[in-house]
Formats: structure tokens, sequence, C-alpha cells
């Protein structure tokens, strides 16, 4: 069971991450708080696995709280969701602990998506930002670990599916699959995608 806890300065936000959330049977909302500070007590008292938070907070933002939260309870896993893509934003916040990083205008399919990713001990991060400066950040924990979605992506990849007949066969939107392909090829230390299908062909049947 994913016990997570939300922090965000608007509500609506919150609101609107607790209605798509809901009904997921294995995720549980124990908590959430409108700045860094109300975070830390959240966690403190409701003991939370995962954490999806905003960088830009009243009394005390999301890049402070995760740091202090990762040096108290290094076992939660940090998803950043932020409207920052610049690179400082993002290389304050995995220098401070996080595993991923999504903006906020991606759909409620990839939050829910980056969610279950990191839970099980990925990495996610958004298609839409520049990760070339962090090549090296995290690459000896995350090399080679695909999650369990990237691993069935992988697998549909060997069999010659195309972006859109995956998302189709996953319910899950295109957008999504190409993050995943870029995620992919960042663990796995290969470029392009006719490297990502050679390499998929070569371990289709370990799948």
């Amino acid at each position: 069971m994913i016990r997570l806890a939300i922090a965000e300065d608007h509500q609506s936000l919150i609101d609107g991450l607790e209605l798509l959330l809901k009904y997921e049977e294995n995720i549980q909302i124990v908590g959430t708080a409108n700045n860094g500070q109300e975070l830390l007590e959240v966690v403190r008292k409701r003991n939370p696995n995962v954490i999806i938070t905003d960088i830009r907070m009243p009394i005390m933002d999301g890049i402070e709280a995760t740091k202090i939260i990762k040096a108290e309870h290094p076992h939660i896993t940090v998803l950043a969701f932020t409207m920052f893509d610049q690179e400082g934003a993002v290389k304050k916040m995995l220098h401070a602990g996080a595993t991923g990083y999504i903006l906020k205008n991606a759909s409620l399919n990839q939050v829910l998506e980056a969610i279950l990713t990191v839970a099980q001990g990925g990495t996610y991060y958004d298609g839409n930002i520049d990760l070339s400066f962090a090549e090296n950040q995290k690459k000896a924990s995350s090399k080679g670990r695909l999650t369990k979605r990237q691993k069935e992506i992988l697998s549909l990849i060997a069999q010659g599916k195309t972006s859109r007949e995956i998302a189709d066969e996953l319910f899950i939107g295109i957008h999504t699959v190409d993050t995943h392909r870029k995620n992919m090829m960042r663990i796995l230390e290969i470029q392009g995608k006719g490297e990502l299908l050679r390499y998929a062909l070569e371990k289709k049947y370990e799948f």
C-alpha cells in the first residue's frame, strides 16, 4: 500500500489530486499540507512512504522540507510537483533527495503514473524538462533498474508496437509512453529509439 502525503499551497490542486486518487485501491492519502512545515508534521505523525510536494511554498519550501525528510526518514520517496522547469530548480530538488520531478501542466494520469513509478523504486522525470546536466546524478543507484511499468512497455517495444499502440494497450497517454521511453534510455544509458528497440529485442525473453 502506498501511503501518500501531499504538500501544495493551492488547496484546489490538493483537492484535484485527492479526487484523482480516491478510487486507487493501492494508494491511501494519509495527510496533506499547505507548506513545508506542515508537511514535516504530517510525515512525523502519519508515516507516509511517498510524498508529492510543490517546491515554492510559504514558511518552508519543498526543497528544504525534502532535505529534512530524507535526513530523518531516508526510506521515504519524494516526487516534486511544480511549475518550475528551470535547471536550477531541478538540480536543487534532486540534490535534496527527490527521485521524481513532474510539472503541473502534466495530465492527471501522468501524475498517477509518476507516483506509482517512484513508489516502485524507479525514477520519473517529466519529458518536458532537460536533464542533460544530470546524466551522472543518481546513475549508480538507478542504472539498469526499470520499474514494472517500464518493463511492460519495453516488452511491447520488442513486439514492434508504436507508442500509440502501447498507449492504447496499457490505457495510458501517448505522452506518458514517450516519457517512459526517455527515462528508460537514461537509466539504461542508451541513445535513440533504435538503440532502445535493439535492447528490447535482446532482452525480450527476460520480461
